[in-house]
């Protein structure tokens, strides 16, 4: 096998401007040939990279097979995409791209009572399965990027998920499928050979004839085998079905531009067991025993993995409901009802620990179940970068084994992994199946590093065939193990794979060097022994990455959750455009290839990087929902800072930015600034010299700041909790004082002494959101001048703007790291439910009753978290519903910028206000962050949204809420 520490693709001189041209010409769609989306697409959730062509993003498959047209009269290679989430380096190839997923993406048609669907390649299965929801219909195989992975990548990777122990792979729900080729042909597939042209039938049945033997020797008979094209499927015992061998042929034969699959019913009911093992091999040794009572699911995960998501906070709930022990199962039972699922259950969890003495727990809670499968789920985002020790990489992360055999081949394996020096992060995965996922600290950077990669992948190839396994049990081959498959297959299937690709792609034009003639494992790594980023001074310290920010540019593992469409906060910008430089993973890749220097040269500079990272709304949501907590509002401040240095800012930097200033200059004459404000004519002529939308409204300033207004407490003696000092963010003070107010009526009337800063003071968050980075700097060392008392005698600092209080917490720390008092600010800064819980706990607020919903602030659910503020809130009485409707779209000073209207208001609608409006008249709306509560004000005129501080004093004084 060839070897060496870095291949990069070669640098052939492709005529770029006449294909961007004619693709241009004869597509709807969008072309794009620019070095930002270049950028954006260069890699995957693999190791690899490679800087495409270009990106074509066609409207209809039609407008597709025009892209690939064009593509064949220029000779130039085409490859696939769907979600992008590929670890074995399928999406990244120096092809032109197609992005199915921004416009491809409809239920063609449903056929509920036969159970199928024809869809578009670009939609993904959550979007799909929420569309069939319905119907009590689902597509049965799940794989873990669920949120995000398309039809189309899961039919051109095969992929399977922990539901596949039910319902099978990808392959077992494919029934037809329409697919082009490169050469043009056109054509729908499935069982038998009808739709396929004369040549291609005879040459595959052909092919199946002479090489029948040597398939049914040498392909595994176990539930997951990925590696190698569907040889199988085509012969006679099963059925000849060129529909099933086309899938998991990675884009290298055809282009899917539709797909007919079979549907399966919604279960009932679903039960969930937990046994718990003193170490992982005893439980995958107990995997053939609870095989014997057909679980719909059966998961394993080990106890290293559950030491990394308890040091990171993942899944906290999950793990606290682990049974004892070091390493568990997780298995699922279906039934047409509860007792059904539940007695199923039973049945395994008693005959299993009587067998193995596991120790066990049984789940019928969806919301606990939920938790638990979250623990399981996160697993890629927990192992990625282990807090005590170096970051992990995929290229042996998903081989399968016959179940039976599972605990003596990671015996074997983990003995493997101590000779050549390796620990893994965690062993876990789909036990059940016998694959097993797991991440390794390859060091791809030095040429030692990477030859003992090769040496040890190769090793592992031959330990999985040995065993009767498949190199591949989920995520494919790629170029991660396609230069292996040689051990696994033979000569004579290696050269069947060559004939089949000559066949459908005899110039080797789609996704060229994937499966069949590969490129090198060790060629175009992401990093290699020429990885050298630029690394530039910052003024973030990036503690989290090494003090650099060249790791916090890379980052990303490339999993997609910020392409979710559905749930939580990031990224909501995405959801609004489906544009891949709008997802938190497209703008870290940007990053990345801004310090690569290769395609987007300008450095800080770089109008490309400014452009994707435009439509950022700061939002801070990918730092808590991303699984490797990328923080994109962070990254974007450190951006502007510098892409701004001695520049001409946008004028709404000037505006928004300095609001504080602006908002005390204000206040002293707000009748007069108000009118200005808010009198047809002027106020557009304001709004357009501010660079702020002339359709946003200016929020309404206050006639007397709370500073202004708010008499210290003096006899502490009456305050058994001792002192708190009350924060007067700017937008409290200067707009809504009267909640900063009634925030203090309820700190006193749980016991509390209630102090102000004596002079102003600021937490810099709008000169950070528009990354004025030395000023907020200067801001906030002035602050911690003025707080120096406090500070020193431990008071906490009661902050009521989510906002203000996650700087705070988060970006003090980093801006001024090393700061002793920036870093007793952040453990002293403490939210209103905060402080209640922790210094009067016996304190009860009033009963309120009656329904509230909660809008969480992002920079909330992000930093702060709102479970003291459930508690608090669930003590009134009242039924809350916390609404999981992501970013209101506001975003601070985003939301008011001229060219941000429409994205805003798409944050909004996305979830948010279709909530808001099915509320009935009687249900309270509480939304801490003033962003919230403008952008609620502004687009639902008729609502009244309120902070909790409001809610809580309003009981306190008999009023009704």
């Amino acid at each position: 096998m060839p070897t060496g520490s870095d291949h990069r693709q070669p640098n052939r001189a492709w005529p770029l401007d006449a294909l961007a041209a004619d693709l241009t010409a004869a597509v709807a769609g969008e072309v794009r040939f620019d070095p930002g989306s270049r950028a954006a697409y260069s890699t995957d959730a693999s190791n690899y990279r490679a800087l495409p062509l270009g990106v074509v993003v066609p409207r209809t498959p039609e407008d597709a097979m025009a892209a690939i047209a064009i593509c064949r009269e220029h000779d130039m290679p085409v490859l696939s995409r769907g979600g992008g989430t590929s670890l074995a380096g399928q999406c990244c190839n120096a092809a032109v791209v197609l992005d199915w997923t921004k416009y491809c993406h409809r239920m063609v048609a449903l056929d509920a009572s036969a159970r199928t669907v024809v869809v578009e390649p670009g939609i993904a299965l959550d979007a799909l399965n929420r569309e069939l929801s319905a119907h009590d219909l689902m597509v049965g195989p799940k794989p873990a990027t669920h949120v995000s992975c398309t039809i189309g990548g899961m039919i051109g990777n095969n992929s399977c998920g922990s539901t596949a122990q039910a319902y099978g792979k990808t392959v077992d729900s494919v029934r037809r499928l329409e697919v082009l080729t490169y050469e043009g042909t056109r054509m729908w597939v499935g069982p038998g050979p009808a739709g396929l042209t004369d040549q291609l039938r005879d040459a595959l049945r052909d092919i199946a004839d002479r090489y029948a033997e040597d398939i049914r020797a040498s392909y595994p008979r176990i539930p997951r085998r990925v590696s190698g094209y569907n040889l199988d499927s085509l012969l006679p015992e099963y059925g000849f079905d060129a529909a099933k061998f086309l899938v998991g042929s990675e884009s290298t034969l055809v282009t899917v531009l539709r797909a007919e699959l079979e549907l399966v019913e919604v279960p009932a009911a679903k039960t969930l067991v937990v046994l718990g093992f003193p170490d992982v091999f005893a439980a995958a040794d107990a995997v053939p025993e609870v095989l014997r009572h057909d679980p719909a699911a059966l998961e394993g995960l080990d106890g290293r993995l559950v030491q990394l998501e308890r040091g990171r906070h993942v899944a906290v709930h999950a793990i606290q409901q682990l049974p004892d022990g070091n390493a568990w199962l997780m298995a699922q039972f279906d039934g047409n009802t509860q007792d059904e699922a539940d007695a199923a259950g039973r049945e395994m969890m008693r005959e299993v620990r009587g067998r193995t003495g596991a120790s066990g727990t049984l789940v019928d809670d969806p919301d606990r179940e939920a938790e638990l499968w979250s623990a399981r789920e996160a697993g890629l985002g927990a192992t990625a970068y282990p807090l005590d020790g170096p970051a992990t990489h995929e290229g042996w992360e998903d081989a399968a084994v016959p179940p039976e055999r599972l605990g003596d081949y990671l015996r074997e394996f983990e003995a493997l992994l101590k000779r050549f020096g390796y620990e893994s992060s965690s062993l876990y995965g789909h036990f059940g199946q016998g694959c097993v996922h797991t991440r390794i600290p390859f060091d791809l950077r030095t040429a030692e590093g990477i030859a003992r990669y090769r040496e040890f992948v190769t090793d592992s190839a031959h330990l999985v065939v040995d065993h009767g396994g498949s190199l591949s049990g989920e995520h494919g081959d790629g170029q991660s193990r396609a230069e292996l498959l040689r051990i696994m297959f033979g000569d004579r299937l290696i050269n069947a794979f060559g004939e089949v690709k000559h066949l459908f792609d005899p110039r080797d034009r789609m996704n060229p060097g994937k499966i069949v003639s590969p490129r090198p494992l060790d060629a175009d790594l992401r990093e290699g022994t020429t990885y050298r980023p630029w690394e530039p001074a910052t003024h973030f310290a990036f503690p989290e990455d090494g003090f650099r920010f060249s790791r916090a540019a890379n980052r990303c593992v490339g999993v997609g959750k910020c392409r979710g469409e559905h749930g939580g906060v990031m990224c909501p910008s995405y959801r609004a455009t489906r544009e891949e430089e709008h997802s938190t993973r497209g703008r870290a890749r940007l990053l990345f290839e801004m310090l690569e220097g290769d395609v987007i040269t300008e450095g800080w500079r770089s109008t490309e990087v400014r452009d994707a990272l435009d439509l950022c709304l700061a939002c801070k949501g990918c730092r808590n929902d991303c699984p490797v907590e990328v923080d994109m509002a962070t990254y974007k401040a450190e951006f502007l800072s510098h892409h701004y240095h001695r520049r001409l800012r946008p004028m709404a930097h000037y505006s928004m930015g300095w609001i504080p200033l602006w908002a005390r200059l204000a206040t002293g004459a707000a009748p007069v600034v108000n009118a200005l404000t808010h009198t047809r004519g002027l106020r557009g002529a304001i709004a357009r010299l501010g660079g702020v939308d002339p359709r946003r409204p200016f929020p309404r300033f206050a006639r007397h700041r709370f500073t202004q207004t708010f008499t210290p407490a003096v006899d502490l003696a009456s305050a058994p909790q001792g002192r708190v000092l009350l924060w007067p963010d700017t937008f409290t003070n200067n707009f809504e004082p009267r909640i900063a107010h009634d925030a203090a009526e309820v700190l006193a009337a749980a016991g509390f002494a209630v102090e102000i800063p004596e002079r102003t003071v600021c937490c810099g968050l709008t000169w950070i959101s528009t990354g004025q980075l030395a000023t907020a700097r200067r801001v906030l060392r002035r602050t911690l001048r003025i707080l120096e008392p406090a500070l020193r005698e431990g008071v906490p600092v009661v902050v009521l703007e989510p906002s203000c209080a996650a700087v705070f917490r988060s970006d003090l720390p980093e801006l001024l790291h090393g700061d002793e008092d920036a870093h007793r600010l952040a453990g002293q800064t403490r939210t209103l439910a905060e402080i209640l819980a922790e210094r009067a706990p016996r304190w009860s607020p009033p009963v309120i009753g009656g329904s509230a919903v909660v809008q969480p602030h992002c920079h909330q659910h992000a930093i702060l978290h709102l479970d003291r503020d459930e508690e608090l809130l669930a003590a009134t009485g009242s039924d809350i519903d916390v609404l999981d409707a992501g970013c209101c779209g506001l975003a601070g000073n985003f939301g008011f910028e001229r060219g941000h209207y429409e994205i805003s208001v798409a944050c909004a609608e996305d979830a948010l206000l279709p909530a808001l409006r099915a509320c009935s008249p009687e249900t309270t709306i509480l939304a801490d962050g003033f962003s919230c509560r403008t952008q609620i004000r502004h687009l639902l005129p008729e609502a009244r949204p309120r902070h909790a501080a409001e809610l809580l004093a309003a009981a306190i004084r008999g009023e009704k809420p």
